[in-house]
């Protein structure tokens, strides 16, 4: 049965994060706050795990428009081919915040993401992730959750969105009413740089 969580602190209790951090090592599905909206996400490691997020959403890994969730940009050379200069110094400039970038993936993408060109990224802000991620032994993969409500788009209420998928996952974390607006996605593996979707985050060029 999922269990539902609320934290509303800067610092989240050492206990709830030992337990988040469990969950989904036993291979769970969460949802959580983010810097623009809420999020579904596993370990990006566990087969179990993406196997059911495949399922909730529909896709197949491969090639679904997914984001990897890193604690810092340092994580990232593991994941993403050499950037210029010209690159790095705008992903530098842009993360953390409200920005998911597209960028070359590297030669060796796990399984089974190794098909893939370029990659998804997300270093997010708050504070939740902020004191999640370092404790996990692999980025998170993430996607947002749309509404069936096709006004709305993205559920704000964090017990509506529980009740919506509580049969699907192990884990709500809610820190209060989130966000309708999702990240600015901009693609980076592209001269030049294009914008994927304007949202949350100014244009940066």
């Amino acid at each position: 049965m999922a269990e539902f969580i609320t934290t509303y602190s800067e610092e989240p209790n050492p206990k709830d994060l030992l337990q988040w951090v469990k969950i989904l090592e036993n291979g769970g599905v969460i949802i959580f706050p983010t810097d623009t909206v809420y999020g579904l996400g596993c370990l990006s490691n566990n087969s179990n795990a993406l196997a059911r997020f495949a399922k909730i959403k529909g896709v197949k890994l491969e090639y679904a428009p997914l984001s990897f969730l890193f604690q810092n940009i340092r994580e990232l050379s593991s994941y993403v081919a050499p950037m210029n200069s010209q690159t790095f110094k705008l992903v530098k400039r842009l993360v953390p915040g409200p920005y998911a970038l597209i960028l070359n993936a590297a030669a060796k993408l796990p399984t089974p993401f190794q098909k893939r060109k370029t990659i998804g990224i997300r270093i997010s802000n708050h504070p939740v992730l902020k004191a999640l991620l370092p404790l996990l032994q692999a980025p998170l993969i993430t996607s947002s959750l749309h509404d069936p409500d096709e006004i709305l788009d993205y559920t704000t209420d964090p017990e509506n969105l529980f009740e919506q998928w509580e049969a699907d996952i192990d884990l709500m974390i809610s820190d209060g009413y989130g966000s309708n607006i999702p990240s600015t996605v901009i693609d980076l593996s592209t001269e030049p740089f294009m914008i994927v979707r304007e949202g949350a985050g100014e244009i940066p060029f």
